[in-house]
């Protein structure tokens, strides 16, 4: 890869907030080609501990210090004007990127670019696609937005012609990108903190998909109506899934074991290619594999067999429904799941696991998703036994926009499941002590730090 940053000139390139799962593997892959690189984030991490293993020096705090000197400053979108190295960069006339600006950089100098989209999904698609890749010659660059455990990281450094990453559509970040083929795995009404409204985001994708050449692969999940709209603005060739015999690539005679692990012929055409088997729960993730199977056949020439005997051995990436731990006779599972169409999914699978009654602690991660979004998360809990919310994590908001914990509880409880409002995950940590018996399970849900709050349900 050869990026002309020609403000360089010998400098390093720094990022700010580099912890971050995107973040850390951009500089893993500006580093690989020969660029010097520093980082700095609030805190320590898997990601920050894989990059000192990379002899990438990562600073933890942030001080304009740390850019004293920088050629260039890469930085996210949570990085706020007033954060000391963003402004110090910025008064200094030292050359800044956006992070989805540097991907889209990235991206150009590949021959191949397989962009995984979608609202629901990317991150578990990328690394299930990657994993098949690994069971290749191809040694394609994978950019995944999550910790996968196979890959020690989110990002794997590959020597040949094919890039792999994650599409994400908030703040119309994947219109920097310069894909090749392109699969887009649903679309929804999330991110409404960006966009105007669905048809917003809907427009978004047509614009992305329109950067296909009539050379690429369109691969679209034709059980979801706005993603198989899409093909209406295609100039390419156009591939489907998910639709029974309806689409070129299906699943038939789908089962589940005791553990609610999936299995599914895969059907091309009619025609039975091999009995897909995962050891992770719910048909969610069975649909998840089959796009990844479907992917890498029709972009990278990987027979579905291969795919198959690969996915087997297929672990989930962080936070998706990550195992976090016993107490009691009561096992605790974390998703990242915040849309109340990821939660219904999530529990679908859930209620699949042995269990005698099933508790639910969401953590909604922001004021503008519970307001645009209470209607719909007062009807996705129905397979729960029980609901605890606490207080909403801010997240990217700057202000409450009126809604309370309060009224998504409220509204929960008038559709769909018993819930109740919890301030604090301390005060949920006694209650769940005093309530729940063994053979029960907990299933954390939310993008914010619910992972990390609900560490205090394991201290004495």
């Amino acid at each position: 890869m050869d990026i002309d940053f020609s403000a360089l000139q010998g400098k390093p390139i720094h990022f700010i907030g580099i912890g971050g799962c995107s973040m850390s593997g951009l500089a893993q892959i500006v580093h690989a080609n020969g660029f010097m690189v520093t980082g700095s984030d609030m805190k320590e991490s898997a990601f920050t501990a894989q990059l000192k293993k990379r002899s990438i020096p990562v600073t933890i705090g942030h001080d304009e210090k740390n850019v004293h000197g920088a050629g260039l400053v890469v930085y996210s979108a949570a990085i706020k004007p007033y954060n000391p190295e963003y402004a110090y960069a910025a008064s200094h006339d030292i050359p800044m990127l956006e992070r989805s600006r540097l991907l889209g950089l990235i991206s150009a100098h590949y021959k191949r670019v397989a962009c995984i989209a979608g609202c629901h999904g990317k991150t578990t698609i990328t690394s299930m696609l990657a994993l098949i890749m690994q069971n290749t010659g191809q040694d394609a660059t994978v950019h995944v937005g999550g910790m996968v455990d196979f890959l020690d990281g989110g990002v794997k450094i590959g020597k040949g012609d094919a890039f792999i990453t994650e599409a994400c559509e908030y703040v119309r970040s994947f219109l920097t990108l310069h894909p090749t083929h392109i699969l887009v795995n649903n679309i929804d009404d999330d991110h409404l903190d960006c966009y105007r409204d669905i048809d917003d985001i809907f427009n978004t994708f047509v614009e992305f998909i329109e950067k296909l050449d009539e050379n690429g692969v369109l691969l679209l999940n034709q059980s979801d109506e706005l993603a198989y709209r899409l093909k209406e603005h295609a100039s390419c060739r156009i591939v489907t899934y998910n639709n029974g015999g309806q689409s070129d690539w299906y699943l038939d005679n789908v089962s589940f074991n005791e553990f609610g692990f999936g299995s599914g012929d895969v059907m091309y055409h009619g025609e039975k290619l091999g009995r897909l088997e995962l050891t992770v729960p719910g048909l969610h993730n069975l649909r998840n594999a089959l796009a990844a199977t479907a992917f890498a056949c029709e972009v990278f020439g990987v027979d579905a067999a291969t795919s198959i005997r690969a996915l087997k051995n297929y672990k989930l990436a962080g936070r998706r429904f990550e195992f976090m731990g016993e107490r009691s006779g009561v096992k605790v599972f974390h998703d990242y799941a915040h849309h109340p169409s990821e939660i219904e999914a999530c529990l679908e699978a859930a209620k699949l696991v042995p269990h005698n009654k099933l508790w639910v602690v969401f953590q909604c991660n922001s004021y503008t998703r519970a307001r645009t979004l209470k209607d719909k998360y007062a009807l996705c809990f129905k397979d729960a036994d029980e609901v605890i919310m606490p207080d909403i994590y801010p997240g990217r908001d700057t202000d409450t926009q009126g809604i309370h914990a309060r009224d998504v509880v409220a509204a929960v409880n008038a559709n769909s499941a018993i819930c109740l409002y919890i301030p604090t995950f301390a005060e949920i940590k006694d209650y769940l002590l005093k309530n729940w018996q063994p053979g029960d399970i907990v299933v954390t849900l939310g993008s914010g730090d619910v992972n990390k709050q609900q560490l205090v349900f394991f201290e004495d």
